[in-house]
């Protein structure tokens, strides 16, 4: 099912794609932090997935491949011409890897922040069903918890959306039952790809085994836990500036 998508372009240059990870992203976390270092030199587009900040609150179809299609049509909407680059954290990485291996050569470069491997296997999906909203925020590091608990309109309607995903949408189940990427066809990605993961994070093995799998990948640990877009950004900017602009 085609849904509305919240997009924000900014900038002229080489196009380049940020995807946002599930529940608690947003094109903000990228607004205000990376798109503005990018925009100088590069077409950024950031968009909200499915059931996320502005976009239509879809109730399902949060599987990786129709996230995949979501991402094709937003190319397609804002007529972004291949190669694009593609920057991804969390699950917007897996959505990335999705897209790169439907489209060969429509992709340039990767930036795989901080990626779980299999797709379904973080604790935080137990706490979110087991918990709900407020299982999922105690398992959110302390800032952004603050940030959503702190009221606000803002946080309000980020609240509103996490309750709607997590309580009325297939989100949950779509990521639990979701089969891993193949490392037979993730190995055959050309794609130069730089692989960035907080060095507190869980996601330091996944990580570490997609970098030894893509052909071009290179690891870069930065400070921090997994959510490095917002918790780093600093560290974010510099190498993902320096990579897409080599």
């Amino acid at each position: 099912m085609s849904i509305e998508h919240h997009v924000v372009a900014l900038g002229q240059g080489p196009p380049v794609v940020l995807i946002h990870g599930l529940l608690v992203g947003s094109v903000a976390q990228w607004y205000f932090t990376l798109a503005p270092a990018l925009a100088p030199d590069h077409r950024v587009v950031c968009y909200d997935l499915r059931g996320h900040g502005r976009s239509a609150r879809a109730p399902s179809g949060y599987d990786l491949g129709t996230l995949a299609l979501d991402l094709a049509s937003v190319v397609r909407d804002q007529g972004l011409s291949a190669p694009v680059d593609l920057v991804g954290h969390s699950y917007g990485g897996l959505i990335a890897l999705t897209y790169a291996l439907q489209h060969p050569g429509a992709v340039g470069r990767l930036v795989l922040v901080d990626v779980p491997l299999p797709p379904g296997g973080h604790d935080w999906l137990i706490e979110a069903v087991e918990g709900g909203v407020e299982g999922l925020l105690q398992a959110l590091p302390g800032p952004v918890r603050q940030a959503l608990s702190g009221g606000g309109r803002r946080a309000r309607r980020t609240m509103a959306r996490l309750g709607f995903l997590i309580g009325q949408s297939s989100l949950i189940a779509d990521v639990l039952a979701q089969e891993p990427l193949s490392d037979e066809a993730l190995a055959r990605l050309p794609n130069p790809t730089l692989c960035l993961v907080g060095e507190a994070s869980r996601c330091v093995p996944a990580m570490a085994h997609l970098a030894g799998l893509l052909p071009s990948a290179r690891l870069q640990p930065v400070p921090g836990g997994h959510f490095v877009p917002t918790s780093e950004p600093d560290a974010l900017q510099r190498h993902v500036v320096e990579f897409l602009s080599g």
